[in-house]
C-alpha cells in the first residue's frame, strides 16, 4: 500500500524532497521528527524555520 502512495506522488509532479528535522519540545524536552513532502527547492527554508 505504501508503494502506491509513493508511485502516485512521483507520477503527480515532477520531483518531490521528503524532508525530516527533529524538533524539541518545550514542555517534555523530548526530540520528536517532522517530516514533510516538498520540491526540492523549498527544504533550506522549512529547515531554518
Amino acid at each position: 500500500m505504501a508503494k502506491k502512495a509513493v508511485a502516485s506522488l512521483q507520477t503527480g509532479s515532477k520531483r518531490l524532497t521528503k524532508a525530516i528535522k527533529m524538533v524539541k519540545s518545550p514542555k517534555t524536552g523530548a526530540y520528536t521528527f517532522v517530516e514533510a513532502v516538498m520540491q526540492p527547492e523549498k527544504v533550506n527554508d522549512w529547515l531554518k524555520n
